[in-house]
């Protein structure tokens, strides 16, 4: 089976909230295929941990993504072991809230989530096509970020925005001459990560386990894909597209916001999604 031409053994892989779930999952994939992984994290017992699980393919650096000299710092850390083909814009938080409550906690989680996705993308990008290699850059996502679900407005916001940012990203890297370098969106669905761990002390039966959303990143990316949309134990991906397309022709119907759980189209909504 070929793989996507930026996991070269020797390489440098870069993966942001490594230190668990999904960044932790994704660094034994690529440490598996003979990368050398950076593990980027806040500093602490965890990430220490994520590195001595993983031996001497794994380099652990704390950095807060939200802090851009930390980023820098990540960055030198991580070309002073050679070159950088892979980077895993995946650290995240929730915790933000309504709209209008929680201004610290909104704040927390853009600067996360989305400028933790821009300062990894503008400190590593440049030097990346500087270098000629085939490369992957790879934003974690969310549904949360395409159908928007009421809740955590903050979370929901900054993930949509890393949506723009990717396909943006994507754009520019396939028009740029001589670039090798892809970009890929992850969007899991409901996924047993550290996030959700500090909260719920046992893995759901719904919910997937971040070695299984890996496992999907890894082929998704051999296959080329840009959208890698993970299902979970309850939502196929039939269903995953039905809601996708009922949220974005809110706009084209002219429908009220978030109509699907707007009591006036529910049944609407139940009858779509029962359809042909």
């Amino acid at each position: 089976m070929s793989h996507h031409p930026a996991l070269i053994p020797g390489k440098v892989a870069v993966v942001t909230g490594a230190a668990s779930g999904i960044g932790l999952a994704s660094a034994h994939r690529l440490a598996g295929l003979g990368m050398t992984v950076v593990l980027a994290d806040l500093p602490g017992e965890p990430l220490a941990k994520a590195a001595d699980e993983l031996g001497e393919q794994a380099h652990a650096v704390a950095c807060d993504v939200s802090n851009p000299a930390d980023i820098a710092h990540l960055k030198a850390a991580a070309y002073a072991l050679g070159d950088v083909t892979v980077l895993m814009n995946n650290a995240g938080v929730g915790g933000g809230g309504k709209p209008w409550v929680n201004p610290e906690g909104w704040r927390r989680v853009l600067e996360v989530n989305l400028w933790g996705v821009i300062n990894g993308v503008q400190a590593f990008v440049p030097q990346m096509l500087e270098s000629g290699l085939p490369g992957a850059v790879i934003n974690t996502g969310s549904k949360q970020g395409i159908t928007t679900p009421p809740g955590d407005a903050a979370y929901n916001a900054s993930k949509a925005a890393i949506k723009v940012v990717t396909e943006q990203l994507a754009h520019e890297l396939r028009n740029q001459p001589g670039a090798k370098i892809s970009a890929h969106l992850l969007i899991p669905g409901s996924t047993y990560s550290g996030m959700i761990a500090r909260r719920v002390p046992h893995k759901p039966a719904f919910s997937w386990t971040p070695e299984q959303v890996a496992d999907m990143l890894m082929s998704s990316l051999d296959a080329g894909d840009f959208y890698i949309l993970c299902p979970d134990n309850e939502t196929p991906r039939a269903l995953d597209e039905k809601r996708i397309q009922w949220a974005a022709e809110d706009l084209i119907k002219n429908r009220p916001a978030l109509s699907r759980w707007h009591p006036d189209h529910a049944e609407a909504f139940k009858t779509f999604v029962e359809g042909d």
